[in-house]
Parts: C-alpha cells; structure tokens; sequence
C-alpha cells in the first residue's frame, strides 16, 4: 500500500490537488444548471469548441486564458443565438458551431504538422504541470460564479425551470442567459488544464446527476453536486497517485464508480419503498384455504 502522505511532500502534486478540487467543485456547481437546462452535450461541445481557440491563441502567442476564454464567450454566444431561432434547435447550434471551431484547431496543427506539449495538455489535461498563475485563474473562476449564483440565484432558478414565466414576471433571460455563457466558457477554459478537452463534460454531468438522485430539492442538489465535484477532484488525484493512471481520468473513473454505486443504491432503495407500501402479493387461490 503507497503512502499516501508521500507525495504532498511535493509542491506540483500540492498544487494538482488543489486544482482538482476546485475545478470539481466548480464543474459539480455549474453542471446542476446545465442538466437541468436538458444541455448536456454542450458542455462536451463547448470544450471542442474551446480547444479551437487554444490552438489558435498558441500559434499567435496569445495568452492561452484570454484567447481561448473570449473564443469560448463568442462561440457560447453563438450557441445561445442560433438555438433560439425557432428552425434551428440547441443541439444542432451546438454541434454545427462546435465542431467548426474544433475543425479550425485540428486543421491549424495539420497545416503547422506541429503537435505541442501546450496543445496535448489543452486535449488530455496536464494537472502536475498545473502553475501557481494557473491555481490563481481557477481560483478566480471558482469565486466569481459561486458569487454569482448566489446573488442570481433565483432569476437563475426561474430562468432554468420556466423561461416563458420568467420573461413574464419581467426576469431579463437574455442577460442570465448571455452570464450563464460566460460563467459556462470560464469553466470550460479553467478546467481544460486539468481533465482536458475529452473529459470535460464527464466532470460537468457526474456530479449533478449523482446528486440528482440523492435528493429532489434544488438547493440541496446544487449544495451536494458541489461537494461531490470537490469530492472526486481530491479522490481521483489520490487514485491518480496510488494506481499511478492519468489523473484526468482517474477523477472521472472516480466520479462514475460512484456514481454507479449511488444510482444502484436508490434503485434498490426504491424497490424496497415500493414492497413495504403495496405489501406482499398474496398466493393464488389463498382465500380459499
């Protein structure tokens, strides 16, 4: 058995924990908007989309934050806009403008014939190499949507369950759904570094639905998606370390077991619910004995 106390002897591992756990937490907060929202697959689509503007921002020696981050606003925009025409749907606004930014990124490395460590981390995730500049990023990220979720917490509640109602009851959707963008593509640039453009909507979809099934209130969903992101960011560094596999995957290997489990546990649960209150089902014919 490794000793687990090891490598926090070591400052890159120190500072991989400390990312992993914040970008759960980060992704297990967003994601109960984004599951409930029925937008699942935007966030795999909008980290595809994201890594376009990663590849670019390196060719141009851009600042990988700034670039990226204002080529996932423009492209989250773009998604909002097209969805909301009657004759294109979300899910079609978001593969058609997601995978064009993903094609401009694989088709920029094709024409450089380059493959660089930047760009391999922006794809699979590079957690030990994760900087204290980066650290403070996540950091930064993680405040600003918790700050804003709960001061917006119920225009964002409204605006989720009810748009029509909320629009009537005078809620500017336009604007929560233009900050609900942004607070989507900061997430998706801040955790790329971590989990990487692959697994991303993995760690922003396990947790809220994990949650989802421990409970039906909103508030405790949010609150306990949020602790189960933190959760597997910390337990998969350490699964990481101990079975020495990619930590990117070790969280979300993690985050699924788990998820797993839970989803066998309240299945069971409800079973035996539903026995104790129909009782057991009397033999044929036992009436007449």
């Amino acid at each position: 058995m490794p000793d687990l106390a090891e490598p926090f002897r070591y400052e890159f591992f120190r500072n991989g924990v400390i990312a992993a756990t914040l970008v759960g937490a980060l992704c297990g907060l967003i994601g109960v908007y984004i599951v409930l929202r029925g937008m699942s697959y935007i966030g795999h689509g909008l980290s595809h989309s994201v890594f376009g503007g990663a590849v670019v921002s390196h060719v141009f020696a851009w600042n990988f934050y700034l670039g990226a981050g204002l080529w996932g606003f423009i492209s989250a925009l773009l998604i909002n806009a097209a969805g909301r025409r009657g004759k294109v749907g979300a899910d079609a606004a978001i593969g058609i403008v997601t995978t064009t930014s993903f094609a401009v990124g694989v088709a920029i490395i094709s024409k450089r014939r380059t493959f660089t460590r930047d760009v391999e981390a922006a794809l699979f995730g590079n957690i030990l190499g994760v900087t204290e500049f980066d650290l403070l990023v996540i950091g930064a990220v993680t405040a600003a949507v918790m700050t804003v979720v709960f001061f917006a917490y119920k225009q964002l509640l409204f605006a989720t369950f009810d748009p029509e109602l909320a629009r009537i009851h005078g809620i500017p959707t336009t604007w929560v759904d233009t900050g609900f963008a942004l607070a989507l593509a900061a997430t998706v640039v801040a955790t790329m570094n971590v989990v990487g453009v692959t697994l991303i909507a993995a760690a922003i979809v396990i947790p809220p639905t994990t949650a989802r099934l421990l409970s039906d209130a909103f508030g405790r969903v949010l609150m306990i998606s949020t602790i189960l992101g933190a959760l597997f960011g910390f337990g998969g560094m350490m699964l990481s370390y101990a079975y020495d596999v990619a930590s990117g995957a070790a969280i979300v290997l993690f985050a699924a077991a788990v998820f797993a489990g839970v989803y066998t546990w309240t299945a069971v649960q409800r079973r035996l619910l539903a026995y104790r209150r129909s009782g057991p089902a009397r033999a044929p014919f036992e009436h007449l004995t």
